[in-house]
């Protein structure tokens, strides 16, 4: 193990082997990173309990953060912390287009993919924590899709968990890709709306901009294929705190004049394609509504079949009228796997995974309806993600699962709260507040 120093944090390297295929435990093993992170000056940090950070996605690595940034500086007065890069990200064995192939072709790829998703995620933490802890329990701090996690370990593995904490991730139970895609896109459009009424300019803008990649093909510099739709998808920054005044800034400058006339500028471009493309995230595309599956039948593009219920969402459609081009949110579509060249090696190996039908089920509503663990949970009211009567839902079979419902922060407020939101969410649990 390696430590090493931050302001106010000391932070050590951790490495842990674990099976690929947790019903094969002397299989093909696999390896997983985390990085502790204890205060700096705590002498008796053998006897801190431990908490473990799940971070959002699918596929997303736990956050780097430097020193006491956000809620950490709140988690570190009473725990050794785990900042875990789940399966398949950030130094964790990597699944991308440049290694899948050493697994084979598409359907080697699928098979091998199957196996990362939360019930995995959470078999994981299971061998983890044993080898950390020693047998003590410890608390899960699941943010957004680190939530559907958390609500699975609460399944299958509640004598692991001292407390359970949740910010902006209670899932449905029950609801399919489907019914989570329909529930989400008037979510969507409230934004997209929110959005205009707050800079009403911007809909001219982002007609503009929709007009002329409909006329022209656009390659940004990364080779990433900017469609109408492409562009719509900016939408993914409504859902944070600050997202709707990043977008404005995106747009207002968004054209440049040169001698062929008006153009996308190359600084919009660079800036759009850093937002857009999946090549630091592959599976949150791969696996997006995988979570989502649980056995009743493939979820076979489910965002981009029910969009077409909601045709107020077709650019061509504004465009040839006088209404605004609507942004979308975190819906994944088979042109993601044509426009993103961190992708397109992917597109057969996502349909497989998107006709796959044998997914196992996620939540045991029985065992949530008995369990004995403190879990408190943050509900962002309105989330452009997690929807707010399914989380509701949920939150009323988990007994004595305590909610905090709150409209001052966005689905990144656990972030953009500093340490009020972990404050908080331990007092509940706690039973302090």
């Amino acid at each position: 193990m390696t430590s090493y120093r931050q302001p106010g944090v000391v932070l050590t390297d951790h490495h842990f082997t674990v099976p690929l295929d947790h019903a094969d435990p002397s299989g093909e093993q696999i390896e997983l990173y985390g990085r502790e992170v204890v205060a700096a000056g705590r002498g008796d940090a053998d006897g801190l309990p431990w908490l473990v950070y799940l971070e959002g996605g699918p596929g997303c690595a736990a956050r780097r953060f430097t020193g006491k940034q956000a809620w950490l500086a709140r988690a570190v007065q009473d725990y050794r912390v785990l900042l875990l890069d789940q399966r398949g990200t950030g130094r964790s064995t990597p699944a991308t287009r440049q290694t899948l192939p050493l697994r084979g072709g598409p359907q080697e790829q699928a098979d091998y993919l199957a196996h990362f998703r939360a019930d995995s995620i959470v078999r994981d933490c299971e061998l983890i924590r044993r080898r950390l802890t020693g047998g003590a329990p410890w608390t899960v701090l699941g943010q957004s899709f680190g939530g559907f996690c958390a609500t699975h370990y609460l399944s299958a593995a509640p004598e692991g968990l001292d407390t359970v904490l949740v910010t902006g991730g209670l899932p449905s139970l029950d609801a399919t890709a489907d019914d989570v895609y329909r529930a989400a896109y008037p979510r969507i459009q409230r934004k997209a709306e929110a959005h205009y009424d707050r800079y009403p300019q911007d809909v001219e803008r982002a007609r503009r901009i929709a007009a002329h990649l409909a006329e022209h093909r656009t390659v940004l510099p990364n080779g990433h294929v900017l469609t109408p739709e492409a562009f719509q998808s900016l939408g993914i920054l409504l859902g944070g705190g600050d997202g709707s005044h990043q977008l404005h800034y995106l747009l207002e400058n968004a054209f440049v004049r040169t001698p062929a006339g008006h153009v996308l500028s190359d600084a919009f471009q660079e800036a759009v394609q850093s937002h857009l493309s999946f090549a630091g995230r592959p599976l949150y595309a791969v696996l997006h509504e995988a979570i989502y599956a649980q056995g009743r039948g493939p979820t076979a593009w489910a965002a981009e079949r029910v969009r077409a219920e909601f045709p107020q969402f077709d650019a061509a459609k504004a465009l040839a009228g006088d209404g605004p081009v609507l942004f979308t949110g975190e819906t994944i579509h088979p042109w993601h796997f044509e426009t993103d060249p961190a992708l397109r090696p992917l597109r057969e190996t996502a349909e497989l995974l998107a006709a796959r039908t044998d997914w196992p089920a996620l939540y045991d509503p029985e065992r949530l309806a008995a369990t004995t663990v403190p879990v408190a949970a943050a509900v962002y009211h309105d989330d452009m993600y997690v929807d707010t009567a399914h989380s509701l839902a949920t939150a009323r079979t988990i007994r004595g699962l305590r909610t905090w419902i709150t409209d001052e922060y966005e689905h990144d407020g656990v972030r953009a709260s500093g340490t009020r939101v972990l404050d908080r969410l331990l007092a509940l649990a706690r039973g302090e507040a």
